[in-house]
């Protein structure tokens, strides 16, 4: 099937999603379901250096739901525009290290397709939100230049803020960047509220994790959870750290940390090219469960030496 093909596929299965929930939850975000039951899953596919895996077909995954397996009616896995906001920490605790964030943010820009759009918000005592979705590349370059260090961190509050400008994206493939510590001391929204609301939205978070010491990670590789063991008490720091971690994993984007600038740079190229190049997985669940409970998905792909990452569910309509 053509890319222009699949690309109208997907958007006929999003549309009405995205117009029936407008109607029937005004406040709410995009959420991950669909009114036909078909239900859309963004997959990345990454190598042992966490490098994109391209050219992959339908025919190489295999999509679960409640550990039931399920047939695939939709499948697409070409680059396509992509609409991202990043969010860019830059409150006091980012002051020894923001140097470093906006030359992974400039970075990132230059990764960009000439077709993608990007939503720019900073982190500090509040929410920030520097730019509308633009495609004027320099002048979000600008922006992200002069910026400077300062405030408390509101890092929650940003991120439930991006999310919600999300459901402005005219792109159907959204996602998150997250340029950040993990500190957060000045949140009004809880990690269990952002949590529930990045869960039920359409949209793939991925962060990079400025660290200003060793924290047990691989450096520019994916992070997670799985690869170290945490202690049950940990300072602040690494609750957020863990925390950023922990969103990424659950919404399918990539987590990685930087403990210098050369990581940093290569970590945020291997995070844009897995935003640009997911594989989007259409299903329809075994059940027709209409009771709003949380439903577990787990992907697959028959290629060694891979990892596949996806959100790990959705609520059942």
């Amino acid at each position: 099937m053509a890319f222009s093909a699949r690309l109208s596929l997907l958007a006929l299965l999003v549309v009405p999603c995205l117009h029936s929930l407008d109607a029937a939850e005004q406040t709410t975000l995009s959420t991950f379901r669909t009114d036909s039951g078909m239900v859309l899953v963004p997959v990345t596919v990454t190598d042992h250096n966490g490098k994109t895996v391209n050219g992959l077909k339908q025919e190489n995954f295999t999509i679960f739901d409640e550990r039931v397996p399920a047939p695939i009616v939709a499948f697409a896995g070409d680059d396509s525009p992509c609409s991202v906001g990043l969010v860019l920490d830059t409150s006091g605790s980012m002051r020894g290290t923001l140097g470093d964030a906006k030359s992974v943010a400039d970075a990132f820009f230059k990764t960009a397709n000439p077709e993608d759009e990007f939503l720019l918000l900073t982190v500090s005592t509040k929410p920030e939100s520097v730019s509308g979705f633009t495609k004027d590349i320099a002048e979000l370059e600008k922006n992200v230049a002069y910026t400077s260090a300062g405030g408390m961190t509101a890092l929650i509050d940003t991120v439930y803020l991006g999310l919600s400008r999300m459901r402005t994206a005219k792109s159907s493939r959204r996602a998150l960047l997250i340029i950040s510590d993990g500190m957060d001391n000045y949140s009004r929204y809880s990690k269990s509220e952002l949590m529930r609301v990045a869960l039920e939205a359409d949209v793939q978070i991925y962060s990079i994790i400025i660290n200003s010491g060793d924290t047990g990670s691989t450096g520019a590789v994916p992070f997670r959870p799985a690869m170290v063991g945490k202690p049950i008490a940990m300072a602040r720091q690494n609750q957020g750290r863990n925390f950023l971690e922990e969103l990424s994993d659950k919404t399918g984007g990539l987590s990685f940390h930087a403990g210098n600038p050369g990581e940093a740079r290569d970590a945020v190229v291997k995070a844009g090219q897995a935003i640009r190049n997911v594989y989007v997985i259409g299903y329809r669940p075994p059940d027709s469960d209409t009771s709003g409970k949380w439903h577990r998905i787990r992907v697959k792909a028959d290629v060694p030496h891979t990892s596949v990452t996806a959100r790990t569910g959705y609520y059942a309509r």
